[in-house]
């Protein structure tokens, strides 16, 4: 006998329905007046995320909301990260009422509305502004042109009519759903170099996390704790199984077993992808025989990328 019961799946099902950990972000838009408008939302989560031209982002949405009419608009919103802090998700619950209009919610935000990058790259064009409390934030742009929902246009406050796309505008009579490529990655400066120097317990920002479960009288969330740390298993991949792909990867350019040893702790999953970006430097640097020493060159390169990537 199964010790757990049936409960009935029903509309919002991860608010009515489960308990389910969501991330607290305040989505801002360009209002039509040219103003930002600042909308919350914890349906939120990456969706591109490795082997495409960009990275992006799926943010699920009411069809009629100033958020999602906004960007049916527009196309440009700024994904704001806000930080633990009770009068911060207080601020948040009141920003998420449906129904009232930008101007309204607006007038008495306690956050401070900035320019991002995106601004300051394109003067003349107009971005929404950031939250400058949050500890990072996404400016992102809607990828309107997949799934056909190029034509999909605001108006609509009442439902939208079929026919619906699959994943991406107009996706149910009250839906839709946004692919928004990831345009900058803003970092407060105490988050970044944590990430760029290594991350410790302490480095952490105070993340809420919303339970989606609410009642008929309260919006719950849990406050931020230090975070703990659970080593990775290690399992290195021997030399023998490094040295069996390496041969395979190019019928030019070998591997020394030094060169090998260094890829042991590289994940099965990962180590095709990493011997192929090996044989593009030794085709870009005319050598035949990668060494340890490469390497070292190769691994330093890739760093100093991803820390000129990450500024």
């Amino acid at each position: 006998m199964s010790s757990f019961r049936d409960l009935r799946i029903v509309d919002n099902f991860y608010q009515t329905s489960a308990f389910f950990p969501m991330p607290t972000v305040l989505v801002g838009t360009l209002a039509e007046d040219g103003s930002t408008s600042l909308g919350s939302y914890s349906l939120v989560q990456p969706y591109y995320v490795a082997g495409k031209d960009y990275y992006a982002m799926l943010l699920c949405a009411r069809n009629s909301s100033n958020t999602a009419q906004h960007l049916l608009r527009n196309g440009k919103c700024s994904l704001n990260f806000i930080p633990d802090k009770k009068k911060y998700f207080r601020e948040a619950v009141r920003l998420g009422f449906p129904g009232d209009k930008p101007e309204e919610k607006m007038k008495d935000c306690i956050f401070t509305l900035e320019d991002g990058l995106m601004a300051a790259e394109h003067p003349g064009e107009l971005f929404p502004k950031v939250v400058a409390e949050s500890y990072q934030v996404f400016e992102c742009t809607w990828m309107r042109e997949l799934d056909g929902a190029q034509d999909d246009k605001p108006g609509c406050l009442d439902g939208y009519d079929p026919p619906y796309h699959d994943f991406n505008g107009i996706t149910s009579r009250y839906g839709t759903h946004f692919i928004l490529r990831i345009d900058k990655i803003l970092m407060k400066e105490k988050y970044y170099y944590a990430i760029i120097n290594g991350v410790r317990a302490k480095d952490f920002p105070p993340v809420p996390v919303d339970y989606g479960y609410r009642d008929s009288k309260n919006f719950w969330y849990t406050r931020f704790r230090r975070p703990h740390a659970e080593p990775l298993p290690m399992r290195e991949t021997s030399i023998e199984s490094v040295r069996y792909a390496a041969d395979r990867i190019d019928d030019v350019i070998k591997f020394t077993d030094d060169a090998c040893a260094t890829l042991v702790k590289v994940p099965r999953i990962f180590l095709h992808t990493v011997l192929k970006g090996c044989v593009a430097w030794a085709r870009e640097n005319n050598v035949t025989l990668i060494t340890a020493e490469h390497m070292k060159i190769i691994n330093d390169k890739r760093a100093k990328e991803k820390e000129k990537k990450n500024k």
